[in-house]
């Protein structure tokens, strides 16, 4: 029988050249394997005949985009998920769920390699290779484009000379990665960090000033941390951010411009549209806010600062990453109930909290009538919170 490798296939130059290519240099046929998860664009059956067109022998499309919102975003959301405090791991999060797809159909197809388009400069390298390990240790990996050094130019060379399907000519300065939790630009004139992006960079997303409708109000209903309704109507997690990407974008609700600190140990700056994501954060983490006791709440943060740089840097498939995931599922056993939130001029604003399970209680809180908080235990209170730095202070300033 001969060799077979399964090759990730996004339907782009690289890895339509890549069928071919791998096929000549090695001898084996090569299976495509495309994930969609909402990015939008061509539908699975014109990408998965432009991989057969390309010399692939089979050609398998996988429909993940409700596995990918209830099994890796909403994972991310219980985890207030943000990189550096702000990037909400939109490529890094799709990467597991591919090289699950991956990994099932080496083993299905009996291949003994698996391949990716990646470069040697970026993160998604380390986040395959790594996955594969965990998934499937006995598996190779081929990665054409760093290992060989492939350049746009000679990948067009290639498509031209054996006449491959694919639009060789239209030139984008960009590189795009995007799906349903929200879309990352890089590369072109965004190099130079003086130079501000330009509205042709955004799809995701309307100019914050752009709409002079009034603003969105919406009411979003958790259950045990999962989005569950917007607006009393029932919702599934994939539902919940296709709504909140449509009604937050059009508020331009999740437009980041940042310099981030890859994993290789350069600094890239990269754009991000992530309007449901952002929506959705800033929701559950209100909630949170509700529903969580202070010591709960911040060591919860502490996790979820460590949660995202292992998601981040390729480990979700690790040991420390399961074990902090029945820590925050944990967490999630009282933030149940309704945030409501206007959307407008680039903000998703909570304007309204109301829960079962809150630990606000108006009567201890209030400053007016109804006050039940016993204040005379407050002095006490502050003398012994007080008393360690009090006595060290009078030990250092004897000296």
């Amino acid at each position: 029988m001969t060799e077979r490798i399964v090759l990730a296939y996004s339907g782009g130059l690289d890895t339509s050249v890549g069928i071919g290519w791998i096929a000549e240099e090695t001898g084996a046929e090569v299976v495509a394997v495309a994930v969609d998860l909402g990015q939008g664009g061509e539908d699975l059956e014109t990408i998965r005949q432009r991989a057969l067109d390309c010399g692939a022998v089979e050609a398998v499309v996988a429909d993940a985009r409700a596995e990918f919102a209830d099994d890796y975003c909403l994972p991310a959301l219980q985890a207030n998920a943000l990189y550096m405090d702000r990037y909400p791991l939109v490529s890094a999060l799709s990467r597991p769920v591919i090289v699950k797809h991956l990994a099932k159909a080496a083993k299905y197809h009996g291949a003994d390699t698996v391949a990716h388009g990646c470069t040697g400069k970026g993160n998604d390298q380390v986040r395959f290779e790594v996955g594969i390990g965990a998934l499937a240790p006995d598996l190779k990996v081929l990665a054409p484009v760093r290992d060989f050094a492939w350049t746009r130019e000679k990948a067009i060379t290639y498509a031209e000379e054996h006449d491959l399907p694919i639009d060789v000519t239209k030139s984008s300065p960009f590189s795009i990665d995007q799906n349903v939790w929200g879309r990352a630009v890089e590369t072109g004139f965004l190099e130079d960090l003086w130079n501000a992006p330009t509205e042709e960079v955004y799809s995701y997303t309307e100019h914050p000033t752009a709409n002079f409708a009034a603003p969105d109000e919406l009411v979003i209903t958790f259950d045990r941390g999962v989005p569950v309704a917007i607006d009393g109507e029932t919702v599934t997690m994939l539902e919940a951010i296709q709504q909140l990407n449509r009604r937050a974008g059009a508020h331009g609700v999740g437009r980041l411009d940042m310099v981030e600190d890859r994993l290789v140990g350069i600094k890239s700056r990269e754009i991000y549209e992530a309007p449901g994501a952002i929506a959705l954060i800033t929701a559950h983490q209100e909630l949170e806010n509700v529903t969580v006791e202070r010591d709960l709440a911040r060591f919860k943060r502490q996790v979820e600062q460590r949660w995202g740089e292992l998601v981040y840097d390729g480990l979700w498939f690790s040991p420390l990453k399961e074990a902090l995931d029945t820590f925050i599922g944990k967490s999630q056993e009282r933030v149940s109930g309704e945030i409501r939130m206007v959307l407008h001029g680039g903000g998703a604003v909570v304007t309204g909290r109301r829960s079962e399970e809150s630990l606000y209680d108006f009567n201890l809180a209030t400053y007016d009538e109804g006050d039940t908080f016993d204040q005379s235990l407050a002095k006490g209170f502050v003398r012994l919170w007080g008393l360690p730095s009090k006595i060290a202070a009078k030990r250092d300033l004897a000296k």
